[in-house]
């Protein structure tokens, strides 16, 4: 990324967490003197501005989803990342995480190291993942605000007290019918979120493919299934509470049981944006302690 023509950064953040904003302050403070133009939100900006005394005159606002950046800096969780990326869409802006929250598997670079992390990005040592984007349609023509997700697309349960049956179609052809509390399409990216805790699998961001997991199924001979990321599904639900959840990405809608979905690979693809000695089984092992012998 060359400093020497102007750099636009786009900031996301959750003003909520205190330790974020400390991780503004101090990125603020590492973008004083360069060429750089730092995009924001209102409630971000009048934030920052208050605390710079206006020190730093390189702000430009966010109105709605209509900006370009060189670069859009995620402050938060993996959460706050997934904001980022519905954000971001189809604008080919490369992803940095920065952790403030608790795991921090998408925003993988802690507090300690942001500095040296942007200075590695700026010398231009850094790496670019391209990941996979699924996209929902309610076959019936209902409406689903932001029908993307990064991570994944889950059905369940409306009513706790009694499982749903999920039939799962492809081409025509009928993949399972999934008694259980839930199913969920998840992308390699969100195969280490909720399917994993479901079950399913761990899978490489570079790989093809969807993974399809129930929760809590009521028979055990069904197990998560891989399949090609180039397979349209098609998804049929039936409640005794004539309803069902669906969440993309966390952000959750009531359809009507009577509501067929599909589910299939976005256009487009989020750039996550990595530094060279952040490695995706380095980030396993880090993490989720990935391979790690406790008795040792």
């Amino acid at each position: 990324m060359d400093l020497h023509k102007t750099v636009r950064i786009a900031l996301f953040g959750n003003l909520r967490c205190t330790d974020m904003k400390d991780q503004l302050l101090e990125l603020i403070n590492f973008f004083q003197g360069k060429n750089i133009i730092v995009l924001l939100e209102e409630y971000m900006q009048e934030y920052l501005e208050s605390q710079l005394d206006g020190s730093f005159d390189g702000f430009e606002l966010i109105h709605d989803d209509n900006f370009s950046a060189d670069l859009a800096l995620s402050v938060g969780g993996d959460g706050t990342f997934l904001n980022t990326a519905l954000r971001v869409g189809k604008k080919d802006i490369p992803i940095l995480g920065i952790n403030t929250g608790r795991l921090g598997f998408l925003a993988d670079i802690a507090k300690n190291e942001i500095i040296l992390a942007l200075q590695d990005i700026f010398e231009n040592k850094y790496s670019i993942e391209k990941r996979s984007v699924l996209k929902v349609q309610a076959l019936d023509g209902t409406r689903l605000d932001s029908p993307y997700a990064l991570n994944d697309i889950a059905i369940s349960k409306q009513d706790s007290n009694s499982m749903i049956q999920v039939k799962a179609f492809t081409s025509g052809e009928i993949i399972n019918t999934y008694e259980a509390d839930g199913l969920i399409v998840s992308t390699p990216t969100g195969s280490t979120a909720y399917s994993m805790s479901a079950g399913g699998p761990i899978v490489v961001p570079q790989a093809q493919s969807f993974v399809i997991t129930p929760v809590a199924s009521h028979t055990l001979n069904v197990r998560p299934l891989i399949v090609p990321d180039d397979w349209i599904i098609e998804l049929e639900v039936k409640s005794r509470s004539n309803s069902f959840l669906i969440a993309i990405d966390g952000r959750s809608k009531v359809l009507d049981h009577s509501t067929r979905l599909r589910v299939k690979k976005a256009d487009y693809c989020i750039q996550v944006l990595k530094p060279l000695n952040h490695t995706f089984f380095e980030t396993l092992r880090n993490k989720l302690l990935w391979g790690v012998d406790v008795r040792n």
